[in-house]
């Protein structure tokens, strides 16, 4: 078994922007209590607040428990209180210039969008993100927007030319997200390697968006031994089956 479990957030551990149910938080409680446990999403920490942490059983080791928003170029570990490690964030020119393209991207797409729900573009310091239709949009229409990635990755091939250099990446069910390059899921891996002294070696990584182009993806890449799930109910599944593994 790995010393380090590392998981993605939205479609892995929860229902995208929902917070996690009672059993996926018991379930965390107990792995948290056994083995080092890492989350890594391309939202930022008050996504992780909402929809994990407050959920999570009375008592249990946080110490044990480290967060990863905006794909790692954040990092927050727990001393008493949740501290920021580190943030490494896009300057002032950076955002100007990812803004204009996105626009010019979803403009040069052609995409009708009837309704959103929510900002579509939402920075989050180290990363801009871009929901099809809000960042509150409910579920249900998020499902059937891009059910194929066929809009996204008509976005996603625009911005690799309008900003190259920069790290364009599918996520959730309706978003697109921009780091700088060479920041993904795998550099949030590797900042782990080199923050924790673990080897990648030594890690599991459980998503649902590693096929090629997913945001997922880049932790495979960096070695990370990974397991795809299609959803919370099945990473359930994968939890119960390391916990069996970890009291054997």
């Amino acid at each position: 078994m790995r010393k380090l479990i590392v998981f993605d957030l939205d479609g892995t551990l929860a229902v995208s922007k929902s917070p996690i149910d009672t059993e996926m938080g018991s379930l965390l409680g107990g792995l948290i209590e056994t083995v080092r446990v890492a989350i890594i999403s391309g939202g930022k920490w008050e996504q992780f607040e909402k929809q994990v942490i407050r959920l999570l059983p009375q008592g249990i080791p946080l110490s044990r428990l480290f967060i990863l928003p905006t794909c790692g170029t954040q990092f927050y570990h727990y001393k008493q209180q949740w501290e920021l490690l580190y943030a490494e964030n896009f300057t002032s020119a950076e955002k100007e210039k990812i803004l204009h393209s996105l626009n010019t991207a979803i403009a040069q797409a052609g995409f009708t969008i009837i309704q959103t729900w929510g900002d579509q573009i939402e920075d989050r310091g180290s990363q801009i993100t871009w929901s099809a239709l809000g960042q509150e949009a409910p579920v249900d229409a998020k499902k059937s927007w891009d059910p194929d990635f066929t809009k996204r990755r008509k976005i996603q091939s625009l911005l690799d030319k309008l900003i190259p250099g920069f790290a364009v990446n599918l996520g959730g069910m309706t978003s697109v997200d921009i780091t700088k390059e060479g920041i993904d899921k795998g550099y949030g891996i590797r900042k782990l390697r080199d923050t924790l002294g673990i080897a990648i070696e030594e890690m599991l990584f459980v998503g649902d968006a590693l096929f090629e182009g997913g945001n997922d993806y880049p932790a495979k890449e960096a070695g990370a031994l990974s397991i795809a799930v299609r959803d919370p109910d099945e990473t359930k599944r994968v939890i119960e089956t390391a916990l069996a593994c970890l009291h054997a």
